[in-house]
């Protein structure tokens, strides 16, 4: 500032030598407004030293009391004068601040070409496994392969998923609006250069405080829990034992109420379409029905789901969900109607901080639409199509004993009556599964599980395919 003030007197008196002697308007006009610059230069120049005095006088005001030693050994420090300004090690101080501040922003923005902030999620996720002789060839199966093979092991990252989560600051209709997509590499072949990207779940929610709208693809409405595992991630854990999870296009309207600060209902409804059922449609399971059902496809219409969750919270640790729920829907297969079914009842229980009891129950017919095992419908050698009546569900107890380490133990079932099958059918068939999952970083998981899937064929018998897993998960 010094140096601009003598710049600009250096240049105001050169042009007064210049221009002395002539007394026209305009020079006299350029003389005053040399004036005024000069003055303005020095009114400026106070007011600077005005807050560096009031600076300094601040900083005096919060800097530690000085002790004996520090007197005695010539080290207490001394503040700045008020004309002196900032020092040099507090200025370099805040340009380091500032500069790591902007370099975390340029690390964690991602902005849309809609100018719209997104965040990045999901893990990066390595499993080695080692199979029994039921694998069914592929590396976690959800059933027993009725023939035996060779037992199997290797490693992947085909379960790795990627996220995007959105949260615009803009309003639709006053409702303020989120969501996320979800993919992962789960589809293709086991080979290393063969692993697809696949769609898992996405979702768009408008919210308008206690009532919300969501569209897109996700778990049924009546099933939203799955157990803990880094094991089974490419399709949820317990599938066709119990956990009825198929990520399916539906639409859902939530209505939240509050009894008082420490209970509440939420309340859900909405649509869900079904998938179509055939030997050539199973996707996930490699299991497919036996003749003469599996040249029928089954056209499924969109179901209808209610969920209505009761909840009740007496500490920040403890807490209380149960959940009964329905799904309803007719689907058309070999010119029949059969009609799908379902009652159930999830629950989520934490008695105390480091105990958790979750799970999900269901009884009812034709539950193969939402993810079950491909078998819920049979048509006889007489030509009619019956509905499977099924029962089935899961539960974990989930021990979380620190903020790193955790243990699970799950299990599930889905048991078909035998009425309804026929020879070669599964009548029954179960997961049992235990895992320990450490945190040896606050992003970086390591994950050992083990488990047994029993699988119950009619006529054949049980069939046994042990799983044994490590995982582990750079979460970001």
């Amino acid at each position: 500032m010094t140096r601009l003030n003598l710049s600009c007197i250096v240049i105001g008196v050169a042009l007064s030598g210049a221009l002395r002697g002539q007394s026209t308007p305009e020079m006299r006009e350029v003389l005053d407004r040399l004036a005024k610059l000069e003055e303005s230069n020095r009114t400026l120049s106070e007011e600077i030293r005005a807050l560096r005095g009031e600076l300094a006088a601040a900083r005096g005001a919060t800097t530690p009391a000085v002790t004996a030693s520090d007197t005695a050994s010539g080290t207490a420090a001394k503040p700045a004068a008020p004309d002196q300004g900032p020092s040099n090690e507090s200025v370099a101080d805040q340009v380091s601040v500032d500069q790591s501040r902007i370099d975390e922003m340029a690390q964690t923005k991602v902005e849309s070409s809609q100018k719209l902030p997104l965040r990045v999620t999901g893990m990066a996720l390595f499993n080695a496994y080692v199979n029994g002789r039921d694998n069914a060839g592929v590396e976690n199966t959800p059933i027993a392969s009725l023939t035996s093979g060779d037992a199997t092991g290797g490693g992947t990252l085909q379960q790795t998923v990627l996220g995007l989560e959105y949260d615009s600051p803009r309003t639709v209709f006053g409702a303020k609006v989120s969501g996320a997509l979800y993919a992962d590499f789960f589809s293709g072949s086991e080979s290393s250069l063969d692993h697809e990207v696949r769609l898992r779940t996405a979702t768009i929610s408008l919210d308008w405080g206690e009532t919300s709208v969501m569209v897109g693809q996700d778990k049924p409405i009546i099933s939203p829990r799955d157990p803990s595992s880094y094991a089974q991630v490419g399709v949820s854990p317990l599938t066709g034992a119990g956990n009825l999870w198929l990520w399916q296009p539906q639409v859902r309207v939530e209505q939240r109420i509050k009894f008082g600060d420490h209970a509440g209902l939420r309340a859900q409804a909405g649509l869900i379409e079904t998938r179509e059922l055939a030997a050539a449609a199973i996707g996930y399971l490699p299991y497919a029905v036996t003749a003469p059902a599996a040249g029928v496809v089954e056209h499924a219409d969109p179901g209808v789901e209610g969920r209505f969750e009761f909840w009740r919270q007496w500490g920040e640790g403890t807490r209380i969900e149960i959940a009964p729920g329905f799904h309803e829907n007719a689907s058309h297969a070999g010119g029949a109607s059969v009609p799908t079914e379902i009652f159930s009842i999830d629950w989520l229980i934490k008695p105390v901080k480091h105990v958790e009891f979750s799970g999900f129950f269901y009884k009812g017919q034709n539950v193969a639409v939402l993810g079950a095992l491909p078998q819920g419908f049979v048509v006889g050698y007489n030509g009619v199509v019956r509905a499977v009546h099924s029962t089935g569900g899961w539960a974990q107890l989930r021990i979380p004993v620190t903020q790193r380490l955790a243990f699970d133990i799950y299990g599930g079932t889905q048991d078909d009556r035998r009425a309804d099958l026929a020879y070669g059918y599964i009548g029954r068939n179960d997961g049992y599964f235990a895992n320990a999952e450490y945190r040896i970083a606050p992003n970086v998981v390591l994950s050992l599980e083990g488990g047994q899937v029993r699988t119950l064929y009619i006529g054949p018998g049980n069939r046994l395919n042990n799983h044994y897993d490590v995982a582990i998960a750079y979460l970001f």
